[in-house]
């Protein structure tokens, strides 16, 4: 294996296909229950019984509000001296957190083997913001193990010792190889993606500190941070503490690591412990004002590059962990309070004296770990376009609050609330992703947000507005140049369609502006969702690239009068471009996508309907080698093999690259 050194440019980049080494080759006229993860519902009568994330149950559309809604809103902007602003945001305020068992799914096999479908959506995120934040860890980064090249077999960048499961989500110990790390690094080199990573801290004497040199050293510059503790006040609940574990015995675990890092030269460079993130609470039984009340953040003031913790809304640990007396949430119970932008205020209010408390000490404030529940998010709910509303809406009002960005999370296949998931392994010869709605959210934020890194975000207020019809006024170096309007309501009548009708104070309206539509046909609806018309399609659709015409729609504005309205549909998200700047600056140009030109099976792989293929022609190709869905057996044995293919077709599930960073 050749030596690595300090990170560089990609060696080389080539594409691989892989043909079958079988003996034979069959016909099958169907795989089990698969069928029905392709469908977008059930049929009457029948249950689903396979895995979380490809769940097609919808719930019921709830009912409208009983008291009236306004929906001609004025939106009077203000060309200068608004008050109330946010600090300065990034475009990739919207980040993704991975949790650290399921890299190998979502990032890749290994360094030389990089998912496709991943690379595209991060390319989309970066065309429209620049970069994009990842954070890589969660509860499996605690017991995780840094282990030799070679431990780990068949060229797999982590294994998981299933028999030693802890916690309320079954957490598996991980051992992973630097060549996860090296698979990072390969992705930052050709999407601009950053990356955040844990320090294990279920044991502390000693601490297991290779991850610091390792990143350090693989990363480089890509290194954002290291995540000191993942939910500590959460220890003693899981049985990793004392009861009596407290934010002072955290603060001198932190002294310990310190002192640890500096006796043994892990960290030799001084970089890695000048990124932790911390202290990463989950506010269950601390509140950030005891953290900081401790005199952590001073005594740790070169160490700390974040302020960081970590919120879900709630919870669904009772449904998918069961237990003796577990008390399980009907997801259409809840739905509602995913509909509403007063639960996003409720949710943030504890938060605002510590985003400020960040501003003092020049730390910058991250909600480190969310969604819209814990354990997996709620069937119907998580899964639907109330997510997409819901977590658009969310992130927009933590850029309003004060916070510094946001890693929405994401598992494997068991859990409703991913952004995005790859098919199950022995599926992706036939299957492709699972786009989910808080993509969407990531899209749509990033175009609000834009690439300047000067963004200001407003809640824009006006009397008697509603909870299901927020509006933010986005503005640059004190001037508003976008707007978005949303419409929590589910009215296919158009009686409650809203009708933004924006001013600016100070400035010429301007003849049209353009617009945006984020766009479902009801609040329940999964998957087929539409940015700016296009879209990423349902169940197993997506290569990571969208799919359709965009759609940006021109509206013309009342000169005379001053004003532009803008209709939003219930339900829906407008963004609104006051300027053809403001329109261009974040579009950029054509999103760096990346053609699949690798996979493992060559043939059998075509997606038919079952009753059509048992009557058809089945093994004809001894005839003609259009006319059969199976090849004809060969007169030997079959062997490996492999040859190069143009990296302009599609044919697979991965991209290959041969070479390390070195």
């Amino acid at each position: 294996m050749a030596q690595k050194s300090a990170p560089g440019p990609l060696r080389s980049l080539c594409f691989l296909l892989l043909a079958s080494a079988a003996n034979a080759a069959i016909t099958v006229y169907q795989a089990g229950d698969q069928a029905a993860f392709t469908t977008a519902s059930l049929a009457s009568g029948a249950t689903y019984t396979g895995v979380a994330a490809y769940n097609p149950t919808s719930m019921t559309v709830p009912p409208l509000p009983t008291a009236s809604v306004l929906t001609t809103i004025p939106v009077n902007l203000q060309n200068s001296g608004t008050v109330g602003m946010s600090i300065k945001q990034k475009g990739s305020f919207f980040g993704f957190s991975i949790e650290m068992s399921v890299t190998n799914q979502v990032l890749g096999k290994n360094s030389t083997f990089l998912q496709v479908p991943f690379l595209n959506l991060m390319a989309n995120i970066q065309q429209r913001a620049g970069s994009v934040m990842v954070r890589v860890g969660g509860n499996t980064q605690e017991s995780a193990k840094l282990v030799a090249d070679g431990v780990i077999p068949d060229g797999r960048v982590l294994t998981k010792n299933l028999t030693g499961v802890t916690g309320t989500t079954q957490t598996p110990p991980l051992e992973y190889s630097r060549d996860l790390l090296y698979m990072m690094r390969n992705i930052s080199s050709l999407v601009n993606v950053h990356w955040f990573l844990g320090i294990p801290w279920f044991v502390t004497a000693p601490f297991d500190t290779a991850i610091i040199r390792a990143a350090d050293e693989i990363l480089g510059d890509y290194l954002l941070g290291l995540q000191a503790g993942n939910e500590p006040d959460m220890y003693n609940l899981h049985g990793h503490r004392g009861d009596t574990y407290s934010p002072f015995d955290y603060g001198g675990e932190v002294s310990d690591l310190l002192t640890q890092v500096a006796s043994e030269g892990s960290d030799p460079t001084g970089r890695a412990m000048s990124l932790l993130v911390g202290p990463n609470i989950a506010d269950f039984a601390w509140t950030p004002e005891l953290v900081w009340d401790s005199g952590y953040v001073d005594k740790f003031s070169n160490n700390l590059a974040y302020l960081a913790v970590e919120k879900y809304p709630r919870d669904n640990c009772a449904a998918m962990f069961g237990g003796p007396g577990a008390n399980v949430t009907d997801p259409q119970s809840v739905l509602p309070l995913y509909l509403t932008h007063d639960a996003h205020t409720q949710l943030l209010a504890p938060y605002l004296n510590s985003t400020a408390y960040a501003q003092t000490k020049g730390k910058p404030f991250l909600m480190f770990e969310t969604n819209t529940a814990s354990c997996g998010g709620f069937l119907g709910v998580s899964d639907s376009f109330a997510a997409a509303l819901w977590g658009l809406d969310y992130a927009l009002q933590m850029a309003h609050s004060n916070f510094s960005g946001a890693m929405f999370h994401l598992g494997g296949q068991n859990v409703f609330y991913n952004p995005f998931t790859s098919p199950p392994t022995n599926e992706s010869t036939f299957h492709s992703w699972t786009v989910g709605p808080l993509y969407y959210s990531a899209l749509a934020m990033a175009e609000a947000i834009g690439p300047s890194n000067n963004t200001q975000v407003f809640n824009y207020g006006v009397a008697d507005l509603t909870s299901f019809t927020p509006i933010y006024g986005i503005y640059e170096n004190g001037t508003p140049v976008r707007v978005a309007i949303f419409n929590y309501l589910d009215d296919p009548s158009g009686a409650n369609t809203v009708h933004a009708v924006i001013s600016i104070a100070g400035a010429t309206i301007p003849s049209s502006v353009k617009v945006k539509y984020l766009a479902a046909t009801s609040v329940v609806q999964k998957g087929g969702f539409t940015w700016a018309g296009q879209t990423f399609g349902g169940i197993f659709e997506s290569d990571g690239r969208p799919m359709g015409q965009e759609d940006v729609k021109t509206v013309p504005c009342d000169t005379t009068a001053g004003t532009c309205t803008i209709d939003v549909p219930a339900p829906g998200f407008a963004l609104v471009f006051l300027t053809d700047d403001a329109f261009t600056e974040n579009k950029g140009g054509p999103s760096m996508t990346f053609p699949t030109t690798a996979q493992t099976k060559t043939h059998n792989t075509a997606k038919v309907d079952p009753s059509i293929l048992s009557t058809s022609n089945g093994y004809r190709m001894s005839e003609h080698e259009l006319a059969g869905t199976s090849k004809k057996p060969s007169a030997g044995p079959r062997t490996a093999q492999a040859s190069l293919v143009g990296a302009g077709v599609v044919l697979g599930a991965m991209v290959v690259l041969l070479g390390r960073v070195l």
